[in-house]
């Protein structure tokens, strides 16, 4: 007798790596429209629907499902098409099924990537309550509202709305079961995979706190919050969600936005970050990607190397704020004083006195400024 699956959707190369994109309650597969199609033109991307969602069975699960039961159709899934190890993406209770999947079985998460969640969901009360609600009056009035609780500033998805409405109650309130018992506080510094949260700033399912809490627990995990996103990330806010993604599972599965915070350091990162906006999401995209996700990647030239032409490259285009930014990243990468005077020097028979005379002024300014920070802190 033939496993019944998940069902499920398929896009990208078959030998590209794989990623398992999860969806949040009452909607369907349609939740990755905006963002799955760019993912897979470096993934194998595989949409699932939860059980009674989108195209999946009801029967899958019933009442008093868990998450960890979810987990395991997921699981189920991977295994019928051959993945041994993959990445994961969950929004909601999407993304507790992820957070469960690396705890449990991290040998499976390559990476993951959690959206709009949490590590628990307010207590057991309320999804009990939504639960028996369900099951007695069906889902028409938890539909009516879905716009109110997913998005904000009036946007809507009618055809995420629609998926709410055509879900089977039953297995919609088996999931608030599973919503109700889940609570991996306690466990959460166990997490050993590659972690990125993802947070809408206008949530009020999951506040950017409760992702804050994972992100403060996982060990190395980075945190990502987005002006402008309710529940559903993914939709509202495609291309933002989509840039986190691929800095987080690009080239060497996030190798990009590693090498840029080891570089630039973390707090120029987060205010990076922070900054960001629907318009500038590609530009800080392409940045993660391929400047430091290709080019700071390339093993044919150390950091050390890199620094010291990007300086030159700076004081020759008199761009003195990046400069800063990039004596800064030259320490790091373990030029002394001396080196960077050295460079600093060179660039003034190449690119000029003037250039040069602006440059050595950056420099001393930003060294001077880490020896204070250095001696405020005892180091």
């Amino acid at each position: 007798m033939t496993e019944k699956l998940l069902n499920h959707r398929a896009e990208g190369p078959t030998s590209a790596p794989p990623l398992l994109l999860g969806p949040s309650l009452g909607t369907s597969s349609a939740l990755w429209d905006e963002v799955a199609p760019e993912l897979s033109s470096t993934h194998r991307v595989i949409r699932w629907d939860l059980p009674g969602h989108g195209g999946s069975a009801a029967d899958l699960i019933g009442a008093g499902a868990t998450v960890g039961d979810l987990a395991g159709l997921v699981l189920a899934l991977a295994d019928s098409l051959g993945l041994e190890r993959f990445a994961y993406a969950g929004v909601s209770l999407g993304g507790a099924v992820g957070l469960h999947l690396a705890l449990h079985h991290p040998e499976r998460v390559s990476s993951l990537a959690v959206i709009c969640s949490s590590a628990h969901f307010n207590g057991s009360r309320p999804w009990r309550e939504r639960a028996a609600l369900v099951r007695r009056e069906g889902l028409d009035s938890l539909a009516d509202s879905a716009d109110s609780r997913w998005f904000s500033g009036g946007f809507t998805v009618p055809a995420l709305v629609a998926d709410h409405r055509r879900a089977d109650p039953g297995a919609y309130a088996a999931c608030c079961d599973a919503l109700a018992a889940f609570d991996l506080r306690e466990r959460l510094a166990e997490i050993a995979v590659p972690t990125l949260l993802v947070a809408g700033r206008d949530d009020p399912a999951t506040p950017p706190a409760h992702l804050r809490e994972i992100a403060d627990a996982v060990p190395d995990a980075t945190l990502v919050e987005i002006p402008g996103a309710s529940h559903l990330a993914p939709a509202q806010c495609p291309r933002a969600v989509l840039t986190a993604l691929r800095a987080h599972f690009g080239t060497g599965t996030g190798q990009g936005m590693r090498v840029r915070r080891a570089v630039l350091g973390d707090t120029h990162v987060d205010r990076a970050q922070a900054r960001q906006t629907p318009f500038t999401a590609r530009f800080q995209d392409f940045i993660s990607r391929y400047a430091w996700g290709e080019i700071w990647t390339d093993p044919t030239l150390s950091r050390r190397e890199r620094s010291m032409i990007t300086l030159t490259a700076l004081v020759a285009h008199g761009h003195y704020d990046e400069l800063a930014m990039h004596v800064r990243a030259a320490r790091r990468n373990g030029l002394t004083p001396e080196e960077i005077g050295a460079v600093l020097l060179q660039t003034a028979v190449y690119c000029g006195v003037p250039a040069a005379n602006s440059a050595f002024a950056t420099a001393q300014r930003v060294l001077a400024e880490e020896d204070e920070e250095a001696a405020a802190s005892g180091g």
